[in-house]
Parts: C-alpha cells; structure tokens; sequence
C-alpha cells in the first residue's frame, strides 16, 4: 500500500466558514447602536439597491453575450451553406466535365447507331463467326425514331411549360396570400392606431372633466371659506357689542343677585358679582372665630385623649418587656444545661477515641502491606 496524499475537500469548511462570517458582519449590523435605525435597514437597503444594479449588469452582459453568440452561430450556419453549396455546384462541376470527358457517346459500343456511325470502333472479325450474342440492330428497331424524339421533345417541353406556369400560379398564389396578410396587418394596425387615438381622446376628457371638477371643488371650497370668515366675523363683532353693554363692563351691582322675591333661594351671579358687603364681612367674622373656638375644644380633647393611650402603651411596653426578660432568662437556663450535657458527651467520645487509638488499634500496617495487593494482571 502506497500513501497518496490526496487533497481535501475544503469546499464545505469554506461554506461554514462563510456562513458564520455573514452571521458575524449582520449582528454587527444588527447590534450597533450607531449605526441602527428604528424600522429602516439603511445599509441593508443600499445593499439590496447595488445587488438589483450588479444583477441588471448582469443580465444585460447575458444577454449581450447570448446575441453575440447567436450571431456567431448564424454567420457560422451562413457560412457552412455557402460551403455546402459550393462543394455542390464544384461536384455537379467535376461530374459534368467527367461526363463531358470519359462518358462521351462518341465513345460507346453504340455510338455507330446513335451517332450516325460516326467514330464508331471497326469490328474486325468476319461476320460468319459471330453469333447472335453479337448483333446490335434488330429488324423494326429504329423504325421512326426520329418523329419519337421530336414527339419526346414536344412532351418534355410540355411537362416544362406546365411546370413553368403551375410554378407561376404557385407564386402568384403566394403572393396573392401574401399582399392578403400584409392588408389584413396594415388594417389591425390602422384599427390599432385608431382604438389607441380613442383611448387617448377618452384619457383627454376625462384629465379635462376631472381639471374642471377639481376647479369647481376648489372655487366652493374657497367661497365656504370666505362665508365661514364672515359669519366668524359677524359673531365676534356681536361677541364684543354684547360685551361692551353687559352688566360686567357696566358693573351694576344688583346684577349679582336675583331669586329675591317668590320665595326662591337667593343665589349669586359669579359673573356679576363685585365683592361683599360689610353685613357680610362682620357674619363672616363672627363664624371664623365660633369655628376657632370649636378648634380649640376639639384639640384639647385630642391632647387628652393622646395622654390616655401613651399611658396605656406605656404599661402594655413595660409588661412586655417584663415578660421578654423572663423568656431570656430561661433561653440562658435552657442554653447551659445544654453546654453541660455536650461536654459531657464530648468527654464520652475522647474517652472512647483513645481507647481505639492506644489500646484496640495498636499496630499500624506498613507500605509492604498494601503494596501486596494488584501486584499483578490477574
């Protein structure tokens, strides 16, 4: 076995290996709070924008490519049918002259009959030694061969000239079909150019009937405004006028009270009224200090009731804590009973221990001891 030091397929470590640079680059641009924006990609966005551009680059390259190749292989097909075509007329060429050279009818074994015995080969051997097997000319062979060479002619140029006009009938036809598409194509077209001259008539009205509606929304809107800053106008100038000749500016002190006959409730008009009067001052007076004096009953019997209940906290605080020491004296009591009988316990057990250590466990084993054991594989 020979070692070959083949190479290793990367092609997977480089695809891990970019995916995780392009998580890297996008949580960066994710978690970057200078650069981040609330609901907007910036650089994403101009990303995209020079992708879509690099790929319309692309596919016009592509495309240019792929015209450039059809080219190619049209003037490579072009190329090869002016070659077929040349190889042909130079082989029709070539078999016409070796007609014309070595398959002459001048040259045949009949050309004595067919040409008239004219550079026909002599035949040297007597004719009582030749056979049937020998003889070229029968009798009623060639009998008016002539008239069926002219009526073969005759046929030939027939065929020819039934040829010629079906040929011709053919193109006519064609062409007939052909003057008939193109009609047919000029009239769509004129149809076409006539429903689009229509669209655009229509699309005319309708920008010139929907210029005129907006116009007229405009002018209304216009006028509504004007009537709206005139009937604003109006009630300011009747805001200001009843303000002017009202009680308030004319400051008319009966205007502040009303409900005074009927038996109603006099009431007071806060928009009207312009302070009190002395009657009312002194009453006033003589409330606030009824008030004070009542303030003051009511304080002093709070300062007593306070004293009450600071006295009654204070015999609850001091029976409390009464009762707190108690219970403190007795976790003392309880805590050193405890001490006791761990320190008589701890005296049990060193007692025990050195009962082991000096009297029960005496000899101690050595290394020559535990090196005994797994000294071996079995």
């Amino acid at each position: 076995m020979y070692k070959v030091d083949l190479p290793l397929n990367q092609s997977i470590e480089k695809a891990v290996e970019r995916r995780r640079f392009a998580e890297t680059v996008r949580k960066a641009r994710i978690f970057n709070t200078r650069l981040r924006v609330m609901g907007v990609d910036v650089d994403a966005l101009h990303q995209q924008v020079q992708e879509k551009k690099h790929q319309k680059d692309m596919e016009q390259r592509r495309d240019q490519y792929f015209d450039k190749l059809g080219e190619y292989h049209e003037n490579l097909q072009l190329q090869q049918d002016t070659d077929e075509r040349q190889k042909q007329e130079a082989l029709h060429r070539d078999l016409v002259q070796y007609w014309a050279t070595q398959q002459r009818m001048e040259d045949s074994r009949d050309a004595d009959l067919k040409c008239g015995l004219k550079g026909a080969s002599r035949i040297t051997v007597q004719e009582s030694e030749l056979g049937p097997a020998s003889m070229q000319v029968f009798q009623g062979e060639g009998v008016k061969e002539g008239q069926k060479k002219r009526e073969e002619i005759k046929r030939t140029q027939t065929d020819l000239q039934a040829q010629k006009e079906e040929n011709a009938r053919r193109r006519m036809g064609n062409k007939h079909r052909e003057n008939v598409r193109t009609r047919e194509v000029m009239h769509e077209d004129l149809r076409n150019v006539q429903q689009a001259a229509l669209v655009e008539e229509c699309r005319r009205a309708t920008r010139v009937a929907l210029d005129n509606y907006n116009r007229a929304l405009a002018a209304e809107q216009v006028e509504n405004t004007r009537e709206q800053q005139r009937r604003e106008e109006r009630e300011n100038f009747a805001e200001i006028r009843h303000t002017l000749t009202s009680d308030m500016m004319t400051e008319r002190a009966g205007a502040a009270e009303t409900g005074l006959e009927g038996g109603i409730i006099p009431r007071v008009l806060t928009d009207r009224w312009k302070g009190l009067t002395p009657e009312q001052l002194s009453a006033i007076r003589r409330e606030r200090e009824a008030q004070c004096l009542e303030r003051q009953r009511q304080r002093d019997a709070e300062t007593i009731q306070d004293a009450a209940w600071d006295f009654q906290l204070m015999k609850l605080s001091t029976a409390a804590e009464d009762e707190e020491t108690k219970t403190a004296e007795l976790r003392r009591q309880r805590r050193i009973q405890m001490d006791q009988y761990n320190m008589q316990l701890a005296k049990v057990l060193w007692a025990h221990q050195d009962f082991l250590n000096q009297k029960l466990y005496t000899n101690k084993p050595t290394k020559d001891y535990f090196n005994q054991f797994n000294s071996s594989s079995r």
